[in-house]
This record gives structure tokens, sequence and C-alpha cells, in this order.
């Protein structure tokens, strides 16, 4: 039986000194050691794997997740790899360090301690319709499409729906307003993404200090708790800085 090509596969980069240990990973129901791959004080964290296209399933993906929280939980600095990242052999991940350290020397004082949570802020379904309810304009003009045919109704559906979005989009400003800069003013760096679906308010990233991890927290509950009744929280990490660090899209050059 021909045995099947094994090739590297990728987790994260750390800032590291020693040959540091993260025990094993299961992938696709097989134990694999992990291993760390150095250059000057940068390292990639690695496992010898059957060269294959690995799908990103669900299981696939919490695998890769798990090996990075476990690193985080013994690394101060991590910088996350995307899923699937395989390489040829260890001389290839040597040489892709090589290529990308100076990056990661300009990254490593940047989000060394420093941990990435998620928010996002749904309005709740009768609290939005409420709202809305309470608009004359939005109001009228609903009855106004209602009362015409579909064709003669046409600009009167393009008027509510603009009415529809931009009174939405107030209610993101009071969110962004009243959740987001209280937020951001105990982080490091945040960014605002697009919302995903038609309730979201905010869908936000955070980094922060590890040692302001706590007093974050408590700002979370304290504005879940005034926010409660019309919207909820999705609160999520801790996390590697996933949306503070392009070093990604760099490596998937490197392996193309």
């Amino acid at each position: 039986m021909e045995q099947q090509e094994t090739g590297i596969y990728i987790f994260c980069g750390i800032q590291t000194d020693g040959d540091d240990q993260f025990g094993t990973v299961e992938l696709e129901g097989t134990e694999h050691e992990t291993f760390t791959i150095q250059y000057k004080d940068a390292a990639m964290v690695a496992a010898e794997v059957p060269m294959k296209i690995y799908h990103p399933n669900k299981t696939n993906l919490m695998m890769h997740q798990g090996v990075i929280s476990t690193v985080m939980g013994k690394c101060d600095t991590v910088i996350p790899i995307s899923f699937g990242n395989i390489f040829q052999n260890k001389q290839d991940v040597e040489a892709l360090l090589e290529s990308i350290y100076p990056q990661l020397e300009e990254l490593f004082p940047q989000i060394k301690g420093k941990i990435e949570v998620g928010l996002k802020v749904v309005g709740k379904k009768e609290w939005l319709e409420k709202n809305i309810s309470q608009h004359d304009d939005v109001m009228k003009q609903k009855k106004v499409v209602q009362s015409k045919s579909e064709a003669a109704g046409y600009f009167d559906r393009i008027q509510l729906g603009e009415m529809a979005k931009n009174f939405f989009g107030q209610l993101q400003a009071d969110v962004e307003s009243d959740i987001h800069q209280p937020l951001n003013e105990l982080a490091e760096a945040d960014k605002l993404n697009d919302p995903i679906g038609e309730k979201m308010l905010l869908n936000a990233a955070y980094l922060i200090d590890r040692d302001q991890e706590e007093a974050f927290d408590a700002k979370v509950n304290e504005l879940h708790d005034k926010w409660q009744d019309k919207v909820d929280f999705k609160y999520t990490g801790p996390w590697p800085a996933y949306n503070f660090i392009n070093i990604q899209l760099k490596v998937e050059q490197e392996t193309s």
C-alpha cells in the first residue's frame, strides 16, 4: 500500500524564544502532535498531516480554533492564521516565516497581551415593530402602498423602503452612541463590521488588553441590563486579533 504524502498544517504564529509545547490535535479521526517551526523570535504552531484539501466544516473549524485557544492560554502574543493553510514541508514554512517576518515584527508589540472580543446587538421584533409604528410618516406610506395595486404602488414601495432604511439607520446610530462608544473607551481598538440580517443593529469587534477583560465584561453586562427589553446581545471571545490583523491574506498568497 502506497504511503500517503504528508504536509505541514499551520494554525497560528506566536512570539517565542523557546520550543513551546501545545499537545496533540485530532484531525479527521487521527491524532497529530503539534510543534513549532522557528525563525528568530517568531514561530508557527503546526502539525504534520496528510497532504489534502481540508474542508471547512464545523468539526474541522472547531479543531483549528481549539488549537489556537490552547496556544492563547500559554502565549500572550498570538497571530491567527486562517483555516486550511498546508505546506509541502517545514522548509517552506521557514521560508514563509522569513518572508513575513518584517510584518510580524511590527505586529508583535501591537497585539502583545491583547485579545479580541465580539459583540452583536440584534433588535427584538416586538420592540422594532413598536418603534416603527410610532413613526407617522412610515405608517401613512405603508397604508398608501397597501391601498394600491402592485404595479401602481411600485414607486410608493420604493419610498417606503427608503423610510424604513432611514428609520433603521437612526436606531443603529442610537446603539452605536449608547452601547458601542462606552465599550470603545475601554478598548485599544475597535472595528465596526457590516450588520448581518435586517434586525442587527451592531456588529463590532474590540481589541482589549487582557488586564481590561474583567472591566470590559462588566461594562457589557451593565449595557445589556439597560437594553435587555429592546435587544439581544451576542458576546463572544476571547479570540486572537482576527479583525485587527491582515497577515492571513499574506499567508494565502505565499501558499498559492
